[in-house]
């Protein structure tokens, strides 16, 4: 049938098909029900004027974010695509922290995020004041690839002295918002977006955060997910760091020196050959000829797994590399096309 018909369709047929639960049924009635009768002219609207947009049934669209309790309907995201195979895989580390950290926090923050970078491992975080920005900082000196899961929508700036830094994000890495443009801000963005940060990692690092945090919530989240915990510990006498403190007597991993963060972790997607070379010097290399010759005018990553006779964790990071020397452009559906 149609895609019009389909839509339109009560959800008994939906309960009917193989491999779809009560869940995902429940979940598609909610996404039905948001968009409504007829989502085309709302979809034009939200996906017209070169903003991007991911939608759940979107190949790239990652599969933890859909297992929440509360899904995004969407994610609106600007800058690297060729990052989102990676994401779906959720290979990469989330770091997260307090507003108002002290300085050895903010140091620490730098150091992980510069050492996550060097280790080719995407860093997510929040862009927000202290920790997140002082991360993102570090992750961008070393030309890693940082990734912002913003509690605005993607036309906002939050704090607004961060404006460079969130136009760098975007520039070297990743923009996202379930938010649609043009929606107020309101504090309790913020907390909800620390669900999509756990979900898009594969490992959480606290670095310094008080009791009454919203990175207790995202520790919270990664223990419930069962996801490696790491926390910095810092002095017990410190407010900005009690709360972070007191994860370490659940269970958590203590965090002292970010080479010891690596060891665990292993090289990331993104290593470079040459471990001392940043992740922007590397050159598309010659064996990207068979992929250039068989991406064409334009293909999926589906597509280009089957004439390649290669897996998508072998091509992703290749196609990454060349969308970074501007050799290709990432459009949505895990598609890719010649520039």
């Amino acid at each position: 049938c149609s895609l019009a018909v389909a839509w339109a369709s009560p959800p008994e047929p939906f309960a009917a098909l193989a491999g779809l639960g009560p869940a995902v049924c429940r979940q598609l009635e909610r996404y039905r029900a948001h968009w409504g009768p007829d989502p085309l002219p709302r979809l034009a609207r939200e996906i017209g004027g070169g903003r991007r947009v991911l939608l759940p049934a979107d190949p790239a669209f990652p599969p933890a974010l859909l297992a929440l309790e509360r899904p995004p309907l969407r994610l609106h995201w600007q800058g690297r695509g060729g990052l989102w195979p990676l994401l779906r895989r959720r290979q990469a580390i989330a770091v997260v922290g307090t507003r108002r950290p002290s300085r050895h926090g903010i140091g620490m923050a730098e150091a992980i995020g510069a050492a996550l970078a060097q280790a080719g491992w995407p860093v997510v975080s929040g862009l927000a004041e202290g920790i997140d920005g002082a991360v993102h900082q570090g992750c961008l000196a070393r030309g890693g690839r940082p990734v912002a899961v913003l509690g605005t929508s993607l036309e906002r700036v939050y704090p607004r002295h961060h404006r460079e830094l969130q136009a760098e994000v975007a520039a070297h890495g990743l923009l996202v918002s379930e938010l649609s443009p043009g929606t107020s801000v309101q504090p309790g963005h913020f907390a909800a977006r620390n669900r999509l940060q756990v979900g898009l990692a594969q490992a959480v690092v606290v670095v310094e955060c008080p009791l009454h945090s919203g990175a207790l919530h995202s520790a919270a989240l990664a223990m419930q997910q069962e996801l490696p915990l790491w926390v910095v510990p810092a002095d017990a006498g410190k407010a900005s760091a009690a709360g972070s403190n007191r994860l370490l007597a659940q269970d958590a991993t203590v965090l002292l020196d970010p080479a010891d963060l690596i060891r665990q972790l292993g090289p990331g997607p993104l290593a470079p050959a040459d471990p001392s070379a940043p992740l922007a010097a590397r050159a598309p290399r010659a064996a990207d000829t068979a992929l250039l010759s068989a991406l064409g005018h334009g293909a999926s990553l589906e597509q280009l797994c089957l004439a390649l006779e290669q897996s998508a964790s072998v091509l992703a990071p290749r196609l990454l590399a060349l969308e970074l020397s501007g050799v290709v452009r990432a459009e949505p559906g895990l598609c890719w096309r010649p520039v």
